[in-house]
Order: structure tokens, then C-alpha cells, then sequence
């Protein structure tokens, strides 16, 4: 069973930093792409950053210049790096994979989610 699992939420204030980590663990031939989403109350989810096997990256506009995503292939971990975090930042951040199953079959996982509050 293929499981994320993030780390680093939490509270902030206006103008600080966070780091979240999505550790991936189970069974399965490769990962792809892994990414980072969010959702704010009453909003739908979001791209936040996503990164290739190969290292491209994909950020969204709102977030381009204060967070940076980063891989660490061999823990099957990936990384958000957020600075300069506003009020509008504050939201459930979801990891998320796709990844090559052990038989092959593309597959799509969802960690369960951290939350990032940014107090003004």
C-alpha cells in the first residue's frame, strides 16, 4: 500500500518561512511527478509547485519567486520551501504522486494534508 505522508505545517506569521516534506513509502516501480496542492475554506484545490522525475519544474503564479519545491529521489521525498508566506497563503497543503505501480499501471496518490496558517 503506497502511503504520503506530509510534515512541517503549522503557524506562522505574515512574512515567514515553512518547509513541508511528503515522504512516499510502499511498493512500486517509479515515481513521476510529485507535487504540492492546497485548498483554503470555501475554495477549491490548487497547483501549488510539481516536479518531474527529470527535475522540471511548475509553479503557480502566486506562489513563483517566494516558494521553491525540491526532490530528494533516493528518500522518495519531496520538498515546499516557503518564504516571504502571506494571509492568502494559509490553506490545507495536499502532496500528491503519480507514480508507476509495480505492475505497471499508472497511478495517482494523495497524502492526507498539513495545514499552513499565515497570521497577519
Amino acid at each position: 500500500q503506497v502511503q504520503l505522508v506530509e510534515s512541517g505545517g503549522g503557524l506562522v506569521q505574515a512574512g515567514g518561512s515553512l518547509r513541508l516534506s511528503c515522504a512516499t513509502s510502499g511498493s512500486f516501480f517509479s515515481i513521476n511527478t510529485m507535487g504540492w496542492y492546497r485548498q483554503a475554506p470555501e475554495k477549491q484545490r490548487e497547483l501549488v509547485a510539481a516536479i518531474t522525475d527529470g527535475g522540471s519544474t511548475n509553479y503557480a503564479d502566486s506562489v513563483k519567486g517566494r516558494f521553491t519545491i525540491s526532490r530528494d529521489k533516493a528518500k522518495n521525498t519531496v520538498y515546499l520551501q516557503m518564504s516571504s508566506l502571506k494571509p492568502e497563503d494559509t490553506a490545507v497543503y495536499y502532496c500528491n504522486a503519480e507514480l508507476l505501480s509495480d505492475t505497471y499501471y499508472r497511478r495517482i496518490y494523495w497524502g492526507k494534508g498539513t495545514l499552513v496558517t499565515v497570521s497577519s
